[in-house]
């Protein structure tokens, strides 16, 4: 076992949109107000009975259909969420016994924004440790059942839904022995005294941010770190064939596109569709850009989570 690499994505959202025009009737707003500030046109919310492990289990059931897995072969469960309502049992105890999964670790992580690709780092660490096979990792929020209605600067951003990815080991049963591993060094870390700019607190708890704070440091602070991941996973920014940010807010992805170097890179937008869907957001747009065919297999791609805690968390990894 040399490493280990993503074989497949799956993603879901709720069927409900919420519009900028929807939006316009609850707080003082307005779509060109929205689009013009954050990008956003819609987002997708749960309905009260659509907990947020019921949509990582639809994401990760069609993960594992994509790889060709049944739950059974899978022997470790990572969900990064900040939404789950309940503590025990967690949100990865009840997607593995949503899909009928055999007896996997089960583990949920809370690192907000960053969670799925905290989360793929530790996958992956646990796969080259020898103490998993096959994992699923899940990166599932409704954000909207924490936000405040009546504050029209946070409202306007949140979203729901549910990204997963199947992560093996590389050269493992029956696929392709792979000349380097797919999934590349994590570069992570925090600013922890700045933990207050991003919040979900309270009971019942509620979403809070402070909107410039977060984008000064999105925009002048990361930069730097992202393309640092570039270069320890061995790639020019220039030779990206994609980069998937945490879908924030459109005038944080660009700008923050752009100084990372990555010239030639699709870059994702989903933000514009499905809003800031906190964990999700990452492994849901990782998932529609393969799925329509907008990435070369084998191609790299930068991921790169960030947000509350002020935290971030970022790999290369090869395009299933």
């Amino acid at each position: 076992m040399i490493g280990s690499r993503i074989t497949s994505l799956g993603h879901y959202q709720p069927a409900s949109v919420l519009t900028n025009a929807d939006l316009e009737a609850l707080v003082d707003t307005s779509d060109e107000w929205i689009r013009s500030r954050v990008g956003i046109r819609t987002r997708h919310r749960a309905a009260a009975d659509e907990p947020v492990d019921e949509l990582a289990a639809h994401a990760a059931a069609k993960a594992l259909a994509g790889a060709g897995l049944t739950p059974g072969d899978i022997d470790l469960v990572l969900v990064a969420t900040s939404t789950a309502i309940d503590r025990s049992p967690n949100t990865a105890a009840r997607v593995a016994a949503r899909l009928g999964m055999g007896s996997p670790a089960v583990m949920d992580l809370n690192v907000v924004c960053a969670g799925f690709t905290h989360a793929l780092a530790t996958a992956d660490h646990a796969i080259r440790a020898g103490s998993a096979r096959r994992a699923l990792v899940v990166g599932a929020d409704e954000m909207t059942a924490i936000t405040d209605w009546t504050d029209r600067t946070t409202c306007v951003l949140t979203g729901d839904g549910a990204g997963a990815a199947v992560v093996e080991a590389a050269g493992y049963e029956g696929h392709d022995e792979a000349p380097a591993p797919g999934i590349g060094p994590v570069v992570w870390g925090s600013v922890p005294e700045m933990g207050h700019a991003v919040r979900i607190e309270g009971t019942p708890p509620r979403f809070a941010q402070e909107g410039q704070t977060v984008y000064r440091w999105a925009t002048t602070q990361l930069p730097p770190i992202a393309r640092s991941v570039c270069e320890r996973g061995g790639v020019d920014p220039a030779d990206l064939a994609a980069v998937v940010l945490h879908q924030a807010n459109l005038r944080i992805i660009e700008p923050l596109a752009r100084k990372i170097g990555a010239v030639n890179a699709v870059i994702a937008q989903d933000v514009v569709e499905s809003g800031n869907t906190s964990a999700a957001s990452i492994p849901m747009a990782f998932s529609k850009l393969v799925e329509r065919g907008e990435i070369p297999k084998g191609a790299p791609v930068l991921l790169f989570g960030f947000g509350g805690n002020l935290s971030y968390a970022g790999q290369i990894v090869r395009c299933p």
